[in-house]
């Protein structure tokens, strides 16, 4: 009875590793037995297994046996039977350089560590056949072919070594342009104005020294310049507008300031002024003098203190916006430039590589 039970248990295991491995099937097939010398041929391993099984496929170096060296390997994964099984292929380009009849072994693949094997395959590689006796019409030397270059082989070229040159051209004179612009800030001497008395009193010292003024018989030009002079002055040195005032404006205006004791003199030389250039009235050289020392004191009297009446030149910074936006145009253009003269010299530097060879 036991020995009964024990033999029905084996037949039990036996049958259902039978139906497992029935679900692994290896196949392997090469597309061309005969191949010669130095040809491609392809062999296909296609392996396929339930999805949830660890498939293992074999790993070759270079040669899948001697004499046979894999060129490229190709590798194909699909899912079967709505995912429930699992085909994968591994397609070897190989080729031979020795003739020969190759038995390939059968490829082992394991399946949850266990072998599977395929069929086993045959490669036989054969050499060309050379007639011996015509081997000379077919393998003689040939002689050297002098091919001559058109305009189509050059063209490129050309056209990259005038762009090169003009780019070239042009960066070059940008980046003189750039070198001697202008610079950004310049430093300037700025002479400051002299004071306000200091003009007036010089102007005077000028009408004074000129004897045509002071000696002529009319002395309309005479009064007009010297109550020029003052006029600046009191628009320099008060702030009105003494140059488009009449003489009691002008009076008015500066009783804010000085008292109308100390005004009278002006007040006397306007008013003289007035009546030589309207009523053409005419003095003698002893009134202008005294009318030239009355400016001269109302200058010194009225002029302000504590002011440096010789101010040194001082340096001032001065910044060209203009120049600066027009150098950062030249450097944007310079880098641009650059850029297209290292781009169109690689192509040259190509076209003429591929020419050559």
């Amino acid at each position: 009875m036991k020995k009964r039970l024990l033999y029905i248990c084996s037949l039990l295991l036996l049958l259902c590793s039978s139906i497992k491995a029935q679900n692994v099937v290896v196949n392997a097939e090469i597309d061309s037995v005969q191949r010669l010398i130095g040809e491609q041929a392809r062999i296909k391993l296609k392996v396929t297994c339930d999805a949830d099984r660890r498939l293992q496929m074999p790993l070759f170096s270079q040669n899948i046996i001697d004499g046979i060296e894999i060129v490229e390997v190709h590798k194909d994964t699909q899912c079967i039977n709505d995912g429930k099984r699992l085909s994968l292929t591994y397609e070897y380009v190989v080729t031979s350089f020795d003739t020969a009849l190759y038995v390939i072994p059968p490829f082992e693949v394991l399946v949850d560590s266990i072998p599977y094997y395929s069929e086993e395959l045959a490669m036989d590689v054969s050499t060309y056949i050379i007639e011996e006796a015509n081997e000379e019409q077919f393998f003689g030397p040939k002689d050297i072919w002098h091919i001559n270059l058109a305009w189509e082989d050059v063209q490129s070229s050309v056209v990259f070594f005038i762009l090169l040159a003009l780019c070239g051209t042009l960066l070059a004179w940008v980046a003189v342009r750039y070198i001697n612009n202008k610079p950004i800030i310049r430093i300037v001497k700025v002479t400051p104005k002299l004071p306000a008395h200091v003009i007036a009193l010089k102007e005077i010292e000028r009408i004074r020294g000129d004897k045509v003024w002071r000696l002529s018989a009319e002395s309309k030009e005479f009064y007009t310049v010297l109550t020029d002079a003052l006029r600046v002055y009191i628009n320099d040195r008060f702030g009105v507008n003494a140059t488009e005032m009449t003489t009691s404006e002008i009076v008015d205006s500066m009783l804010k300031f000085k008292d109308k004791e100390s005004l009278r003199s002006l007040q006397e030389l306007l008013t003289t002024a007035d009546l030589v250039k309207f009523a053409k009235l005419n003095t003698p050289v002893n009134e202008k003098d005294a009318h030239l020392e009355s400016a001269v004191d109302f200058v010194n009297a009225t002029k302000e203190a504590n002011v440096d009446e010789n101010p040194k030149p001082v340096e001032k910074r001065v910044v060209n916006k203009r120049s600066a936006k027009e150098k950062m145009a030249l450097f944007v253009a310079m880098i641009l430039l650059s850029v297209a003269a290292v781009a169109l010299l690689v192509l040259l530097i190509q076209d003429i590589y591929y020419l050559l060879n």
